[in-house]
């Protein structure tokens, strides 16, 4: 008598299973339960519409650096400079809105303030692309270094004092605007996040990257230039960072110097929850906009418990090695099995 096979799993089947297994919604699923947790706790103060709406609006920013972050990442290398970068291109960003009127500034002072911020973001873009493909400097000096210069010619430029001089109008349609009834920040971020989840996921560059990441030789072979890819990488990592200055000069209306020390750590921490590989090769975009909110409602739900905030940057160090060491199981497993 013949044994029977067991039919096969339709395709729509076997798709739904991997996206169920995935990094991103074993992210989502924490961060699910962390918010349940803190709703249960405190349920009229940490489930309400204001209460959730201000900790995405404030986690814009984040949200933004990790989107360039998730493609340097894919591709194997790092960004340590992205928080300096956004408070250094706020600097220069609101020296020129002050340089055409200040607070009473139109929209002309505005979008000048967006070109400065956005430049700066990708003059420090093009000098960590350009140092780490020609002067072949490992990617983790070079952006440690721009990191350290970056926020070094911030204090310089201001004595260490913030700047006030951002256009009102700015303020009020940008900061604390909305478009179809959301805050314009979580609209930006949305948008960031649709468009680089498109470019990595659907596009030929998306391709490159990614095969950059897993063998940089092998892509080299295959005709890909290697090194034009890194660059663009880098320019769309700063463009971020500069776009995520830009945002913060709206949403607080000053360079706020000392606000953004950890951005770095909280970006890359939410790039590797949202299953972004520290070794290259995969990566999703939103898979890190559901990340970067992890450490997020974790400070918000510290300070509903009244607990110092300085508890978070331990949390946040714990989290990180603990997430590096389980993609370093499973990237030894891999291979091993292969």
């Amino acid at each position: 008598m013949t044994a029977t096979r067991p039919t096969p799993p339709a395709p729509a089947t076997l798709a739904l299973r991997r996206v169920l297994a995935s990094q991103a919604m074993l992210t989502a699923g924490t961060l699910l339960v962390v918010m349940a947790l803190f709703t249960a706790l405190f349920p009229g103060k940490f489930a309400t519409l204001y209460n959730l709406q201000t900790l995405m609006v404030d986690y814009s920013g984040i949200v933004l650096l990790g989107v360039g972050l998730t493609f340097i990442m894919t591709s194997a290398r790092f960004d340590l400079s992205v928080g300096a970068v956004l408070v250094f291109s706020c600097v220069l960003g609101t020296k020129a809105m002050g340089a055409l009127g200040g607070a009473d500034g139109g929209w002309g002072a505005v979008l000048i303030g967006l070109i400065v911020c956005l430049g700066t973001g990708l003059l420090a873009g093009l000098v960590n692309g350009f140092l780490i493909v020609k002067a072949r400097v490992p990617s983790i000096i070079v952006t440690l270094g721009t990191l350290s210069v970056a926020q070094g010619a911030a204090y310089v430029l201001t004595g260490g004092v913030d700047l006030y001089a951002v256009p009102k109008v700015m303020l009020d349609h940008i900061g604390q605007g909305k478009v179809l009834g959301l805050p314009v920040p979580i609209v930006v971020a949305a948008l960031a996040v649709a468009v680089g989840s498109f470019v990595l996921s659907q596009t030929r560059f998306g391709q490159y990257t990614c095969a950059t990441g897993s063998n940089a030789e092998a892509a080299r072979r295959a005709g890909i230039n290697i090194d034009r890819v890194a660059i663009t990488l880098y320019l769309i990592s700063g463009a971020g960072a500069g776009l995520a200055g830009f945002m913060s000069l709206a949403r607080y209306g000053s360079t706020t110097l000392a606000a953004h020390q950890n951005d770095n750590l909280t970006a890359l921490l939410g790039v590797v929850l949202g299953g972004t590989s520290l070794f290259g090769g995969t990566g999703t975009v939103v898979g890190t906009a559901v990340g970067v909110f992890i450490p997020g409602v974790l400070s918000n739900g510290l300070v509903m418990m009244q607990v110092l905030p300085y508890w978070q940057y331990i949390i946040v160090g714990i989290v990180l090695i603990a997430v590096v060491y389980i993609d370093l199981v499973k990237r030894r497993g891999r291979t091993e099995g292969g």
